[in-house]
């Protein structure tokens, strides 16, 4: 079986890590592959919104550190440089898709794993879910834009309990402090991901994807960037289709039907 399942229905790519014998953690291919599948997905029309989820216990145990060189056996700047073109490269991925990205945390999301959930632009967990950012057990520094993801979601004193402890998250407290958007029972993760990728493909893509650099760019900048940014997102997102169908649609007083463009 591939190491990675993708699928496109109903203009919605589902994006599954299959190796749960090792509840998911990446290879270096694994990982090329799903950058590869989001930056196609900016550019394909027929996709609109994208699912990652894991198959088995795991969503993502993190990166599949076997193999990988000892400390004794890298030259100067290996960590980082693998660091740049790998974990950094995925997270960034998933930040710059074009199409809504939802993850479905269907158990551990560890270390990478965590990172890869939260970089999504919505999060669903199943109840027996658990996030752990793990760094800390092994004596190592949060990699995969942890450390800048983490303090934007819950604020600076939150992300350093979870960082410098390493314990691991229930799904229900994952939602109280605001990592997780919903929980529901294993059962209905599956279904309640399509449901809301369904609903996020029949919207205005183009509107969502502004929307999404909008938010994603606003605590990096100051209020006239800002408000300057949202200035030009608008002119650019007033010429497109799905934007005079929601207006004409308004004005009309029926259901808007988005395309797309």
């Amino acid at each position: 079986m591939p190491a990675v399942l993708h699928a496109t229905a109903g203009q919605v790519l589902s994006i599954t890590l299959n190796r749960p014998e090792t509840l998911n953690s990446l290879t270096p291919d694994q990982r090329d592959e799903v950058v590869q599948l989001l930056s196609k997905a900016s550019e394909t029309a027929d996709v609109r919104a994208v699912v990652i989820t894991g198959t088995g216990r795991g969503f993502c145990a993190g990166a599949d550190l076997r193999g990988a060189a000892t400390t004794d056996e890298r030259d100067v700047g290996d960590v980082a440089r693998t660091l740049r073109t790998g974990a950094q490269r995925l997270i960034a991925a998933v930040l710059d898709c074009e199409k809504p990205v939802i993850a479905a945390v269907n158990g551990t999301a560890a270390g990478l794993g965590a990172q890869l959930a939260l970089a999504c632009d919505l999060v669903l967990a199943a109840e027996s879910a658990r996030f752990i950012e793990v760094f800390v057990r092994r004596g190592l520094v949060p990699d995969g834009g942890g450390a800048y993801l983490l303090p934007r979601l819950i604020g600076p004193q939150r992300a350093k309990e979870l960082m410098f402890f390493g314990d691991a998250l229930t799904a229900t407290d994952a939602e109280r402090l605001g990592l997780v958007n919903r929980v529901v029972p294993d059962g209905e993760l599956e279904k309640t991901a399509r449901a809301w990728a369904e609903r996020l493909a029949a919207g205005p893509t183009r509107a969502l994807a502004l929307t999404k650099q909008l938010v994603n760019a606003s605590l990096d900048t100051d209020r006239a960037t800002a408000f300057a940014a949202e200035a030009a997102a608008q002119e650019i997102n007033m010429t497109t289709a799905d934007a005079q169908e929601g207006v004409r649609s308004f004005v009309e007083r029926r259901k808007a039907t988005y395309k797309g463009h």
